[in-house]
Formats: structure tokens, C-alpha cells, sequence
């Protein structure tokens, strides 16, 4: 298997050929859409890059096991038979396993079979997330293999990215003798769309997500109902829809809007004036990003990683362990029309330059690790 130890210098000739294995489809959540939106922007600085994860449309699988929380998401069995052919011809020098599923292993096996370089990338907190939805004993099934096979991807890797410095402890615990901490992209849609000016009056408020049980999102409905003379707008789809529908009724200023395409996202973000993320757990927190991206602050739970970069924090709003939603929203009420302006900029300029920075640090980290 390809180890840790074996790294080159970086040489910015050096041709780069990647392969990305990932559990998670394609903009169905916050994993997918990091790389969805990484790809298109990395892509032109590199020799190839390919995705290997499910596919929207595809053979039924040997297996499917739900995802914590949300069992329209599944782990399944990858094709191996076209990944095989696929990567025969990409022939990449360098593969990275997002998720600890079988997409991920399997990126694993091919680094060893072809000799690529390989590293991984934690992303997400799948034992946290199990805690909050699996009972004992399943918990405890899913947390041993989930905690098995991080280790066996860790101590194989040669770097392990997180994008919260606060995992890097937990993958150091896991065996990763290398760490890189990796900014968030923007899918370019966010950048490139002219920005809308935004009210200088708070009239409605967004919520974009899965809608289950982490996201805190019957916090925001309980809120609603103390501020009438706003709109809440709730964008996204998820295993708790029907039930905060419910909760909703006789709040006719929330609204559900459905799962949003990335336009929608655009559209639903500049109609509003501010973000809502109460998150309980949140490794990053991308769509704060995306909401400042088109000069809309966010509130964010303080567990959130994105608070870790301070190049954001002038775009952010801190929702503390011991403030009601309610109160973070009358602080935020008293702010003065000058605040929001100097905000809804400090916004846009964070956002672009982490998004261009993070793939500049993506393109020198891989030419760093790769493998001729």
C-alpha cells in the first residue's frame, strides 16, 4: 500500500492526473457539492481529474445502507467493473478517498494496484451524526466500522485534508501522520451571477439544507412565530419535512420552498437578508459561504468550522451555546442600515478570496504529493 512516508517535493511542472473516489452524489450534500464545485475550477490547472462516486441513475447495487439521518442517502456498492476501465484510461499519479464507505476504499485498493500516491480527506463526522439518530446498538455496529475503516484510509494516507482545524486531532488519533487544513470552493454560479443590493430592512430571513434533526431547523419555526413581520424562508428537502411543516402551521410567514437548484439557492440567498445555520453539528457550514458570496451575512452556530477562518468572521454572526435564536435575531435587529452595507461587502470580498485560494492551496497540495 502507498504510506505516508513517501512524499515528493513540489515541482510546479510535474503533470497531475487525479482521481477522486467519493460515497456521496453529486450536490446531494455538503461533501458532494465541495468537490462538484472544486472540480470545475481545479480542473483547467491539472493534466486530468476524475469523480468516481454513485451515479443519479444506476444498476441496482449489492448493497444499500442508509445514510444517518436521511435514508434518501445511501451507501452503495460501486460499479467496479466500469471505475476499473474508467481509471485504466485516466491512469492517474495521485487518488483521493473522500468517505470511508466502499467508494472510498476502492480508491484505496487502486492507488495500491497502480502505484498512484494516495491521500484522503475527512470531511465529515459520521460517529457525531450516529449519535444523534441510531439507537445503541446500531450506533455502535456503524461507529466500529466507520472508526475501522477511517484508520485503515489514515494511516495509509500521505496527508489527510480536513477543512476544520478542529478534526485535526481526531485524524491524528486515526493514524495520519500529515495534515492539511483545505479552504472551501464556490460553485462559480455564486461568484459570477451580478450581486442584488440587498434591503436595507431585514424582511426575510433564509434557512437553505437537509432538513433533519442536526440542522436545528424547528429553532428557526419557534422563532418565526416572535417576529410576524418577516418572512422565513426554508429551502431544502430531508427526512423532517412533513413533521416542520406541521410545527409551522399558523406561522404564515414561513414558507417551505423545496429542494433548490443552485440558481434557486441564488435567487432564494438575494431575496433575503441574512442566513440562518443553528446548526448542532456542522463541519464546515458551506452554504454560510455561499450566502456571503452574494453579500448576505450568515448566523451560525459557534460550533460551526467555518468560524475557524478568520478571514470570514467579518461576514458572520455568532449564534452562542446559551442564545435562543430569537434573541441572536433581535441583536441582530438593532443594527444600524450602515452595519448591514459594510457587512454585505466585507461579505462578497471574504468569499471570493477564500474560493481562489482554495484552489490554488488544492493544485500545490497535489503537485506536492504526487507521484510520476
Amino acid at each position: 500500500m502507498p504510506t505516508h512516508s513517501e512524499q515528493n517535493s513540489s515541482d510546479p511542472n510535474r503533470p497531475v492526473r487525479v482521481a477522486f473516489f467519493s460515497d456521496s452524489m453529486p450536490e446531494r450534500n455538503g461533501t458532494g457539492a465541495y468537490y462538484h464545485d472544486l472540480a470545475g475550477q481545479l480542473a483547467p490547472k491539472l493534466e486530468a481529474l476524475e469523480i468516481f462516486q454513485p451515479l443519479i441513475k444506476e444498476r441496482h447495487p449489492l448493497l444499500s445502507l442508509p445514510m444517518p439521518g436521511d435514508p434518501s442517502q445511501r451507501l452503495v456498492t460501486p460499479d467496479v467493473f466500469r471505475i476499473a476501465k474508467a481509471c485504466r484510461q485516466l491512469r492517474p499519479n495521485i487518488i483521493v478517498s473522500i468517505t470511508p464507505g466502499p467508494f472510498g476504499l476502492l480508491g484505496l485498493y487502486h492507488a495500491w494496484r497502480t502505484g498512484a500516491q494516495f491521500i484522503s480527506a475527512f470531511h465529515t463526522d459520521f460517529e457525531q451524526l450516529a449519535r444523534i439518530y441510531w439507537n445503541p446498538f446500531t450506533r455502535t455496529f456503524i461507529n466500529s466500522y466507520l472508526r475501522t475503516a477511517n484508520r485503515f484510509l489514515c494511516k495509509r494516507s500521505a496527508t489527510v485534508l480536513i477543512n476544520n482545524s478542529k478534526l485535526e486531532n481526531d485524524v491524528k488519533k486515526l493514524g495520519a501522520t500529515s495534515v492539511e487544513v483545505m479552504g472551501t470552493p464556490l460553485q462559480p454560479e455564486f461568484i459570477k451571477t451580478p450581486i442584488t443590493t440587498p434591503s436595507l430592512t431585514i424582511q426575510q430571513i433564509c434557512f437553505a439544507g437537509r432538513l433533519a434533526a442536526e440542522k436545528n431547523i424547528d429553532l428557526i419555526i419557534e422563532a418565526a412565530a416572535n417576529f410576524p413581520q418577516i418572512e422565513f424562508a426554508i429551502g431544502g428537502d430531508g427526512p423532517l419535512r412533513k413533521a416542520l411543516e406541521a410545527q409551522s402551521t399558523g406561522h404564515p410567514n414561513v414558507k417551505f420552498l423545496g429542494w433548490q437548484t443552485r440558481a434557486q439557492l441564488v435567487e432564494l440567498l438575494d431575496a433575503s437578508s441574512l442566513l440562518l445555520l443553528p446548526s448542532k453539528l456542522e463541519t464546515f457550514g458551506s452554504v454560510a459561504l455561499e450566502a456571503m458570496a452574494r453579500g448576505r451575512p450568515a448566523l451560525v452556530s459557534a460550533n460551526a468550522g467555518i468560524h475557524d477562518w478568520p478571514t470570514l468572521a467579518e461576514g458572520l454572526f455568532t449564534l452562542a451555546p446559551e442564545e435562543t435564536l430569537t434573541d441572536a435575531i433581535k441583536r441582530l435587529l438593532k443594527l444600524p442600515a450602515s452595519e448591514w452595507q459594510r457587512k454585505a461587502q466585507l461579505c462578497r470580498q471574504a468569499a471570493e478570496a477564500l474560493n481562489n485560494d482554495t484552489v490554488e492551496q488544492w493544485a500545490k497540495v497535489l503537485t506536492r504529493y504526487v507521484k510520476n
